[in-house]
């Protein structure tokens, strides 16, 4: 065996390692997972049976879970491009300081390194009435109208979106300016010299540059917004998803089930549910950005 294929056999070794553990932890349980989807797994039943495909009747059919659908539709709509879009523009400010360019990095990466649950409070706290309410104090002090927020149908779930476009900006700006980092000076140069104006400069050379991290940041934020649980259970009308479940997501639907109502099975089928539209997204998200990969 020559030297280089005894290097390759000892990588391989060492990479199966982790990749049976992963096999192991990740779709074990998520192979149990839908085997349990066919029958009224509870945890106070002691005995399983059958039952098709009935609990995917079930919560297909119901509208709590059809509305928490909606709902993480719509964090994940508003949500997901507003980061890549502020994060995008922030960077590129950034891009452009000349010195203090670390200090301000740390200062919009601080949200998202925070435990989100102390995040998730201090906003619930801030958005009360006052004198509690900060936002509300400084909104009458401005001669305004003070807001319900998370007490509102129509204003709580817009509100738990703003605090997760601030927090994951953090991660995407850093990310955007790492991008900016690595392309090279020479080409946007090159480009100027040819007559190519700061706006055609960015979008015909900076973007095109940055579509790969582009993808990638877009395929996270769209998966963590549809995944969305911790900031709607720790601000939202006590942790239902409430008002009225204007708030509600899937995630907080399916913890719901299994951890309050225990009807496991369903909270199974409501899980693969929504895993199946995650993995929807994110085909139709790399189909479309393939498109826009050529430059």
């Amino acid at each position: 065996m020559t030297l280089a294929a005894k290097r390759a056999t000892t990588a391989y070794i060492f990479l199966a390692l982790p990749l049976v553990f992963f096999l192991g932890v990740r779709f074990g349980p998520m192979i149990y997972m839908l085997a349990m989807s066919f029958t009224d797994w509870g945890l106070l039943r002691k005995e399983l049976h059958f039952v098709g495909l009935g609990n995917y009747k079930a919560v297909l059919t119901d509208p709590v879970f059809l509305k928490s659908l909606g709902n993480t539709a719509r964090y994940a709509i508003f949500g997901a491009p507003s980061v890549i879009v502020l994060s995008l523009f922030v960077a590129l400010l950034l891009d452009l300081i000349p010195k203090g360019k670390a200090a301000y990095r740390l200062i919009y990466v601080l949200p998202y390194i925070t435990p989100i649950v102390a995040v998730s409070w201090v906003w619930r706290w801030m958005f009360l009435q006052p004198p509690l309410g900060v936002i509300n104090t400084i909104l009458m002090a401005l001669g305004l109208q003070a807001k319900e927020f998370l007490n509102s149908p129509q204003q709580a779930l817009q509100s738990i979106t703003a605090v997760n476009v601030w927090v994951e900006m953090g991660y995407c700006t850093t990310i955007f300016l790492a991008g900016l980092q690595t392309i090279p000076k020479e080409i946007s140069e090159a480009a100027k010299i040819d007559g190519a104006n700061s706006r055609q400069v960015l979008l015909k050379v900076t973007l095109p540059l940055l579509m790969p991290i582009t993808l990638f940041l877009t395929i996270m934020e769209g998966i963590q917004f549809l995944r969305i649980f911790t900031q709607v259970y720790n601000m939202s009308f006590q942790a239902q998803g409430g008002p009225l479940d204007s708030t509600k997501s899937a995630a907080l639907y399916i913890y719901q089930k299994a951890f309050t109502n225990f009807e496991m099975a369903q909270a199974a089928s409501a899980s693969l549910v929504l895993f199946a539209i995650i993995m929807a997204v994110t085909f139709l998200q790399l189909k479309f950005f393939d498109k826009k990969m050529g430059y």
